[in-house]
């Protein structure tokens, strides 16, 4: 195995070949290649020894996860047909004359780079959550934090998997990771203190795609996919909502001025995740002015009310924390999302729901 470093993620599209697994007997060299980049973190960790574990939410959480993992090879039917969703309307393109001078096999083929788009920032997001997932696993100062950081770690590992098979058997392109994104994973990873981490993915990177995955959930066609984000959402849930009860106790026993450090992060964070929910690397394919198309999306009134409403469980999650400080909370107004901040949290889950067994199909039917 080769290993191709790079000082930044690739900006290329990737296209698979019809030979859905590409086995390795039909791979050369030049595929066996893993394009790589390397980030550098000052990562303190933690050694517990207090083994007792508590008898909490967190306890239950992670007993919930074991009792709950699903496998995609065997729970997902992947043998059906592949639907591709068409929602100009949702993204103001109605009478966009770029949009509207495509032939109908080119708008087909837009649609297709624009569903590839958003699955491929679900993935890059997974594979982010997984890298955090498992720093937490050695940074989280409690033994119980410490094996949900474990527990969690798996189904991350396993959320890349099914978005790289869906990716690559169905939709056949990937894209490269939003570069608002990938800002946000780096300050996040390479951060040395353990709550930021908790702070940055667990309550808004969590939380958001928790909101996206349920809004694709909502409107995808494709049954496939409708199955693989039921399966996923499960998982989130319960991630989010440790995070909510981890969180919510510790930020107690900070200073004022450190509070207020955490409410900025979590500030700076949620505007860069609304800037990455754009998907400007397909308006660049086609050859549109990506600024002027990225306007006229961000003018339409669906797509205007999805964006601000994907942070309608972040926010309320972020004052149940604490972290909805007086200072912060004008900055969140002027975002247009403070409206949520007396919406449900998620810092409490319905046990008997999530302890349902699983059965996608019938569950998505």
């Amino acid at each position: 195995m080769k290993l191709d470093y790079r000082s930044e993620a690739p900006r290329s599209i990737v296209r698979f070949e019809d030979t859905a697994r590409d086995p390795l007997d039909q791979l050369g060299e030049r595929d066996l290649a893993q394009v790589v980049e390397i980030f550098n973190t000052p990562l303190a960790g933690h050694y517990n020894w207090d083994y007792r574990v508590q008898d909490d939410r967190i306890k239950k959480l992670y007993q919930l996860g074991k009792q709950l993992n699903w496998n995609s090879e065997i729970d997902i039917d992947w043998d059906r047909p592949v639907s591709i969703d068409r929602l100009p309307e949702v993204n103001n393109l109605v009478g966009y004359e770029p949009y509207e001078s495509l032939s109908p096999a080119r708008k087909d083929e837009f649609w297709r780079h624009s569903q590839s788009w958003t699955l491929s920032q679900f993935l890059h997001g997974e594979q982010g959550a997984l890298l955090v997932a498992s720093q937490l696993a050695s940074c989280a100062p409690t033994l119980n934090a410490k094996l949900y950081a474990a527990s969690q770690t798996f189904d991350e590992a396993r959320h890349v998997e099914t978005f790289n098979r869906f990716i690559r058997e169905r939709m056949r392109m990937m894209y490269p990771v939003n570069r608002h994104l990938k800002g946000i994973l780096d300050r996040i990873l390479s951060d040395e203190r353990w709550d930021l981490k908790f702070i940055g993915m667990q309550i808004v990177i969590e939380g958001l795609a928790l909101s996206a995955f349920n809004t694709m959930r909502a409107i995808c066609t494709d049954q496939v996919l409708k199955e693989l984000l039921y399966l996923v959402i499960r998982d989130e849930a319960r991630h989010v909502t440790f995070g909510i009860n981890y969180l919510e106790d510790f930020v107690k026993t900070l200073s004022q001025d450190e509070r207020e450090e955490r409410a900025r992060f979590a500030y700076e964070a949620c505007v860069v995740s609304r800037d990455r929910l754009i998907a400007t690397d397909v308006f660049d394919h086609f050859g549109w002015d990506v600024e002027e198309t990225r306007k006229r999306v961000l003018g339409g009134d669906v797509y205007s009310h999805f964006r601000t409403a994907l942070f309608s469980r972040v926010v309320p999650n972020l004052k149940r924390i604490g972290l909805m400080t007086d200072a912060i909370r004008p900055r969140f107004e002027e975002l247009g999302i403070l409206e949520y901040e007396d919406w449900p949290d998620d810092g409490d889950i319905d046990w008997v729901q999530m302890s349902r067994p699983l059965n996608a199909r019938e569950d998505v039917a």
